[in-house]
């Protein structure tokens, strides 16, 4: 009975259609493998997101960041390329600034006396060889920044010379490429159509429509603020144009030297009357346009009137130790100067003159003297010697006689159309700063540029090609400070300032119109070739070439300095670049690296647990041995 039951419980705990224990060994065993299989992968590939299906999210940001990071690495290269170039051109533009020096010197040396400039001339030939070789020669793979090839080298866009700078990627997914220019107008030497820095610059300026004139040779004009110039005009310097008012006054030349006056005479005495600033509606006398720069409008101030006498008790008064008798000149004008002060004149009688005439020493001129107006009496500069005459003594030198003095607050412009050009530097073109006063008022500071001339006039050249156009410029920048300035084309050629007439009627000295402080943003520019320069056919010209040298040698050290700036960016975009690949390769690893600690650990685990389960399915599969046994 016992036995019976056994064999009854033994058939309900195994069946044998299905080894249950075998079963389930077999799937914690098919469990397992799969998860040696992926920590296997994952610790022999490192990584532990290989596929979309490990994790799409993560694996879709890690795949676009290597991608970018490749693009990084491609920026990376086109830096170390730009840095070639740039190295390239700085090694030529030393060696041509070294060579600029030497050609100097040689020139320096043909202004000595006797100097043979034909055989100079030779030696500065080959030097001008020596820098076309050095340019030609700047050239890294089929690049040359010194000698190109631009047909508007002046314009910013065309002048500029771009290089890879980064790899950029938005918020919304784009992608975009930033370069970094160097603008080769800052450093070609030779451009095919001109406007290298060892070539004439097209952009002279010359007189500014008038603004500015021409004082020709080596010296600058006394005390006026000046610019070195050698170009279309000719060769010289640039002062501002401005116009000085000078007080009326008139030469008396006839001072009877060796012929003293002697007022002891019963009687003796001279009388006149002085008239001083008069007015009148064109004292200049001028005819054409210039009349209208002076033309006032009625009615006129007749002048101040005084007769004036000079007899012996007038000359006691001045000086007794002169005992009546005048025999100077100097003396003559103390005398006539106490009396004339108080009436609004004075004489001078300090005039030089070369004796013999032409060669010999500045003397004093013992003739001459001047009377003047000191403008006390109205807006008038006038002054008048009227009915003159004389008792038992003679005149002195004085004759009857006028002069009005000049209106300073106003002049003309000789127009010269010019062209605001464009400037690589500048996106708005060359830029004209200057300063500008009327009538001793304290100046005041204006500017335009490319970009304001082709506003007010509706163009794209940055021309100003006619007087109209000159006036208006003038006009739309002085206008608003200056309410009682009139400005206006009264020529073809020439253009008319002057204070209204109607509201400002002074006359003489303490009237003025005046530019000053003239400064272009490109001068000084070369205005010639270096390849033409030739002491031999052009001697007088050395001074200029000189002077040119100077000018080009500052603007290549320029060019060299800009290229300098240009290689401390690439170098610290380069730095940069490296950084930023460096972190994004750390960014990646955070994301799919495997932890190698962990996953092996895991593996020696499973590895374990794999054994485990292999023994497990050994045991399951011997008791459904057993089971088998009974039925043998």
């Amino acid at each position: 009975m016992m036995g019976n039951q056994s064999i009854y419980q033994c058939a309900i705990l195994t069946s044998i259609h299905t080894n249950a224990g075998a079963i389930a060994a077999l799937q914690t065993l098919r469990s397992i493998d799969s998860d040696v299989t992926s920590t296997q992968a994952r610790v022999s590939s490192g990584l532990r997101i290989q596929t979309a299906a490990d994790d799409a999210a993560y694996w879709s940001i890690s795949t676009t960041m290597k991608s970018d990071n490749g693009a990084m690495s491609a920026i990376s290269d086109a830096l170390g390329f730009a840095a070639a170039k740039v190295d390239t051109a700085y090694m030529g533009l030393s060696a041509v600034i070294d060579i600029l020096g030497d050609f100097k010197a040689k020139l320096v040396a043909a202004k000595e006396p006797g100097v043979d400039k034909g055989k100079i001339q030779k030696e500065l030939s080959e030097l001008k060889q020596q820098v076309q070789s050095v340019a030609q020669s700047s050239s890294f793979s089929g690049q040359n920044w010194l000698v190109t090839d631009i047909s508007n080298i002046y314009d910013y866009d065309l002048n500029a010379a771009p290089s890879a700078a980064s790899f950029a990627r938005s918020a919304s997914g784009s992608v975009s490429v930033k370069t970094m220019n160097i603008h080769l107008s800052d450093v070609s030497l030779f451009n095919s159509t001109g406007g290298g820095l060892l070539q004439a610059d097209a952009r002279d300026l010359e007189t500014l429509g008038g603004m500015r004139n021409l004082s020709p040779g080596t010296t600058p004009p006394t005390a006026i603020d000046s610019t070195p110039y050698d170009g279309n005009q000719g060769a010289g310097w640039m002062y501002p144009s401005r116009s000085m008012g000078v007080a009326g006054s008139f030469r008396l030349n006839d001072f009877p030297v060796g012929s003293p006056l002697d007022f002891n005479a019963p009687g003796a005495q001279i009388s006149f009357d002085i008239i001083l600033d008069k007015e009148d509606t064109n004292p200049h006398g001028y005819t054409g346009t210039m009349a209208d720069l002076d033309e006032l409008p009625g009615p006129y101030y007749p002048g101040y009137s005084k007769t004036i006498t000079i007899n012996k008790a007038v000359i006691d008064a001045y000086n007794a130790a002169l005992g009546g008798i005048i025999s100077t000149n100097t003396d003559f004008a103390g005398v006539l100067n106490s009396v004339l002060n108080a009436e609004g004149a004075f004489v001078s009688a300090n005039a030089i003159i070369q004796d013999p005439p032409g060669s010999g020493p500045w003397v004093h001129d013992k003739k001459t003297m001047t009377i003047s107006t000191n403008q006390i009496h109205g807006d008038g500069s006038y002054v008048e010697i009227a009915n003159l005459s004389s008792v038992a003594v003679g005149t002195g030198g004085l004759t009857t006689g006028f002069k009005y003095g000049t209106r300073g607050s106003g002049m003309e412009l000789s127009f010269q159309q010019f062209i605001v050009h464009e400037d690589g530097d500048n996106e708005d073109g060359v830029n004209i700063n200057f300063s500008f006063s009327l009538n001793g008022a304290p100046p005041k500071s204006y500017s335009f540029d490319r970009t304001y001339v082709n506003t007010l006039f509706g163009k794209d050249s940055g021309k100003v090609e006619t007087a109209g156009e000159m006036a208006t410029l003038l006009n739309s920048l002085l206008a608003p400070d200056w309410p009682d300035l009139i400005i206006a084309a009264n020529s073809a050629t020439t253009v008319m300032m002057k204070s209204d007439p109607a509201l400002d009627r002074t006359w003489g000295s303490g009237t003025d119109i005046n530019f000053d402080q003239i400064r272009v943003s490109i001068e000084p520019i070369p205005t010639i070739n270096f390849l033409d320069i030739d002491i031999a056919q052009n001697p007088d010209k050395l001074d200029s070439y000189i002077a040119y040298i100077d000018i080009v040698s500052e603007r290549i050290t320029d060019g060299a300095t800009a290229l300098g700036a240009f290689q401390s960016r690439i170098d610290m975009q380069s730095d940069f670049a490296f950084e930023l690949m460096s972190i994004i390769d750390k960014g990646i690893g955070r994301l799919v690296d495997a932890d190698m600690n962990e996953e092996s650990t895991r593996l020696k685990a499973l590895q374990t647990q794999e054994q485990l389960g292999v023994q497990a399915l050994q045991i399951a599969n011997s008791n459904s041995e057993n089971i088998m046994a009974l039925f043998r």
